[in-house]
């Protein structure tokens, strides 16, 4: 009996994995809302930016070449951005102390959020298998969400071209 009961909980688990990797995003879907820390510890919400267009952009890691060149463009654009309306934020799994570092060493102006328990990235359906030189294995999917003024997702960019990521969504505009 006890063999049946430990399958049965084997294949829930299993159905729950494979309804958590159907779920994905779309144009027109409500955003998920979120809350987490930035890299001052500071509690940032999606609700803060009702009434604004933003610009969530998930990224891997921080201080790795892409990821330093896709924060770095949207630097140097930053002004550009904010004068269309646009609000920043960046996600990774890193840590306070790893998002502060890289934003005092690049200078960056817009909040990196916290999320190392990946509760946003999941909420997102950023999470995934990766391939990277013949290896596999699970990591963000570097993907931008620009979401409306109403918490809709108006535009989702699944294939960021890190250097020259704000050209991308300035097009979409």
């Amino acid at each position: 009996m006890t063999f049946l009961i430990l399958i049965y909980a084997i294949y829930l688990l299993f159905l729950l994995k494979i309804y958590q990797m159907m779920i994905t995003l779309s144009k027109g879907d409500i955003a998920p809302n979120f809350k987490a820390p930035n890299q001052s510890g500071k509690i940032i919400s999606l609700k803060i930016f009702k009434g604004k267009k933003l610009v969530l952009f998930f990224y891997p890691k921080d201080n790795t070449p892409g990821c330093t060149a896709q924060n770095c463009n949207l630097r140097d654009n930053y002004e550009l951005l904010k004068s269309k309306g646009f609000e920043l934020l960046g996600v990774s799994a890193d840590s306070e102390n790893s998002h502060k570092k890289f934003i005092d060493k690049y200078d960056l102006p817009f909040d990196l959020l916290v999320d190392s328990n990946k509760e946003i990235i999941n909420a997102y359906s950023v999470w995934g298998e990766k391939k990277f030189m013949g290896k596999v294995y699970d990591g963000i999917h570097r993907t931008t969400f620009i979401i409306n003024e109403n918490g809709i997702i108006d535009n989702i960019i699944g294939k960021v071209k890190t250097k020259n990521h704000s050209e991308q969504i300035l097009e979409l505009y």
